[in-house]
């Protein structure tokens, strides 16, 4: 019964970095795979035009909203016409997954 113990909160902890590690990797396939790396950068911080946002290291819940406003229409200033049709293919499970793997770049 000891061992249980000790096991239960390993099986736990190795699977929740797991979870993590994927869903970074998530992320960064959709950062690619939504196209965001056309304007923003392949690095989330070169974007092809000065108007353009870095995105690296923005917080993960700052970016969330942004493209969740966005999609939206509940922000629609500056650069968004170009930015809503992208956010049209991109679910709010998928903006998360992207937000929290920028918010995790330098």
């Amino acid at each position: 019964m000891k061992t249980f113990k000790l096991l239960v909160p390993a099986v736990f902890a190795a699977l929740s970095l797991t979870v993590s590690t994927a869903v970074l990797a998530d992320g960064a396939g959709l950062y690619k795979s939504k196209t965001c790396w056309s304007c923003h950068g392949k690095d989330a911080k070169s974007p092809i035009m000065g108007a353009y946002p870095k995105l690296a290291g923005q917080g993960a819940d700052y970016a969330y909203n942004q493209m969740k406003d966005i999609k939206s229409g509940a922000r629609n200033n500056g650069q968004t016409a170009a930015m809503k049709g992208v956010m049209g293919l991109v679910s709010e499970a998928e903006m998360r997954e992207i937000a929290d793997w920028l918010a995790t770049l330098k």
